[in-house]
């Protein structure tokens, strides 16, 4: 099974000019931790709720603090055709939860995260998957 097959295809994507406080408002209203950042659609960069705290709340960023400020700008991704195991391994050798997906041409279109993957059927490699990203 392929990674295009499971993927999330809509996805939530901030501007790197988009403020914290209205990305941070966006995952509040859309119950959701994780956003790639994308200037048209080329991936920039992932900010997750976490960054929020740590790099932008702990510091005193401002509420009209670029996300470009506080977004992880070394990005791991997946192509749309790659393999579910190729992708469990990679996300437990990284110790990832959500990753981007790209196309050929570099473009992002989706998001898979552990959960979706686990959902193929491949319950011995997330199992595995999940230990992996688990350990501290």
């Amino acid at each position: 099974m392929k990674i295009n097959e499971v993927m999330s295809r809509d996805v939530q994507v901030a501007n790197p000019q988009d403020t914290i406080q209205s990305v941070a408002q966006r995952m509040a209203q859309g119950d959701f931790g994780f956003m790639p950042v994308c200037d048209g659609q080329r991936l920039q960069g992932t900010v997750t709720d976490r960054d929020l705290t740590v790099r932008a709340l702990a510091e005193g960023k401002s509420f009209d603090t670029p996300v470009a400020e506080v977004m992880s700008r070394d990005v791991h991704w997946l192509r749309e055709g790659e393999d579910v195991k190729t992708a469990l391994e990679f996300m437990g050798d990284k110790q990832i939860r959500r990753l981007p997906v790209i196309d050929e041409t570099d473009r992002l279109v989706g998001v898979v995260a552990l959960g979706d993957l686990a959902r193929t059927g491949k319950d011995r490699h997330s199992g595995d998957a999940l230990q992996d990203i688990s350990k501290p």
